[in-house]
């Protein structure tokens, strides 16, 4: 029941954050498109910046944008806030069920570093706060006043942060906490810097004053931000299924650039051709597409079972932990005639890279993917995939007995 519990609550959750994530990135598109699309009308309002008429669900829509503030507040006013709440502590509520409450399966790798659960949680924890804080710190200094300088600056601390994550835990934690970092930014502008200038700006209307210009400078700025990193951090939300992306911690730093550039140029290209279509910059797709092409080099030429077909040398294999608790031969000779043609460091051809980066091809693997095994060899029998391997009633009942599960046999 435990495990099933764990399973179905990561379900769950993540259906949550997904859908709270689509309403909040929908949102973000919307309203840079709507910005982009804005005209001023002759003889309109002059405290309008511009309008724009769209269509769509078969009725017309005419939205305007005031330069700083309408007179007076409407009788209804939409906030633009928990959508982005809702994303960030479904999401918090995820890595810790998943990364913190199973972290000697996806977040903790002792052959990086052999950390008790406690102390990665609180490492990941602690670099989300502290990277907020860095991020403030940046956008609040100097280098705020200076856009290109600002996003080379925040682009690095990410590429850092990717690497310092990859010196504590596993490559799939270091990536997911590197998007981690990034959506938690995000949230941050949200919850900090744009809804407290909102609630000022509203504050001075009520009370019969003009709002300060800057209030709705440094929000659009933040807001900004949030747009253009937003394809990337879902790049890293969604690498966790992808083991090709964090195989090898190593090359994460190189791969998290790529992503980085890719996506910003994307978001660049789309932000730009909705202000004028004439002048929409093409060539911001095709340094995209350079950008992923060199993220699967550098993943392949990190991959073991890749480097042979590129002509390129073994890589040193980690030394497993003297102390490692080990898997009894008899479940090792059953993982390895049944499991281990996928979960190893060079598969089968068509696999490329073990799913979800579990190896089962050594003793110690075995046993620290123990509960991954009961899930999905045992409780669920979802592998081998339509047991491909043949994995007999007799080879599941021996695993259920190392595992200690009671399960009813067929």
């Amino acid at each position: 029941m435990e495990a099933y519990g764990w399973e179905w609550g990561s379900a769950l959750i993540r259906w949550l954050h997904v859908t709270a994530a689509i309403a909040w990135i929908g949102g973000s598109f919307f309203f840079m498109h709507l910005d982009a699309s804005l005209r001023k009308r002759a003889g309109a309002d002059p405290a309008i910046a511009g309008t724009s008429w769209q269509v769509h669900g078969g009725g017309f829509y005419e939205m305007s944008k005031y330069t700083l503030a309408p007179a007076a507040l409407p009788d209804m006013l939409i906030w633009h806030k928990w959508q982005s709440y809702w994303t960030w502590m479904s999401g918090f509520t995820l890595l810790c069920w998943v990364y913190y409450g199973q972290s000697t399966l996806f977040l903790v790798d002792p052959a990086v570093m052999p950390l008790a659960p406690w102390q990665a949680a609180a490492i990941g924890i602690a670099a989300l706060g502290l990277g907020w804080l860095v991020y403030d710190a940046l956008c609040r200094s100097p280098l705020g006043d200076n856009e290109p300088l600002l996003a080379v600056a925040g682009f690095g601390f990410v590429v850092a942060m990717s690497w310092l994550f990859t010196l504590f835990f596993s490559g799939r934690g270091a990536l997911i906490h590197t998007g981690a970092l990034m959506a938690t930014i995000m949230t941050g502008n949200v919850f900090f810097v744009i809804q407290p200038n909102q609630r000022k700006a509203v504050a001075a209307l009520l009370a019969g004053k003009t709002p300060d210009p800057k209030w709705a400078k440094t929000s659009k700025t933040r807001s900004t931000h949030n747009n253009y990193i937003t394809l990337p951090v879902l790049f890293m939300m969604l690498s966790n299924h992808t083991p090709a992306a964090f195989s090898n911690p190593r090359v994460i730093p190189a791969i998290v650039t790529c992503v980085i550039v890719a996506g910003a140029l994307v978001r660049y290209f789309y932000n730009r051709w909705h202000a004028d279509h004439e002048k929409a910059p093409w060539w911001a797709w095709a340094v995209a597409a350079v950008a992923m092409v060199g993220a699967f080099v550098v993943a392949a030429s990190a991959s073991p079972g890749m480097r042979g077909l590129m002509g390129l040398a073994e890589l040193p294999a980690a030394a497993a932990r003297a102390d490692a608790p080990l898997a009894p031969q008899e479940v090792v000779d059953i993982v390895q005639v049944r499991c281990m043609m996928c979960h190893a460091a060079e598969p089968m051809e068509w696999i490329g890279e073990a799913p979800k980066g579990v190896l089962l091809d050594t003793p110690a693997h075995i046993a620290r993917f123990a509960p991954a095994i009961a899930m999905q060899a045992v409780l669920t029998r979802a592998m081998p995939p339509n047991n491909f391997s043949g994995i007999t009633d007799e080879e599941r009942a021996v695993l259920a007995h190392w595992l200690r599960l009671d399960v009813a046999q067929k």
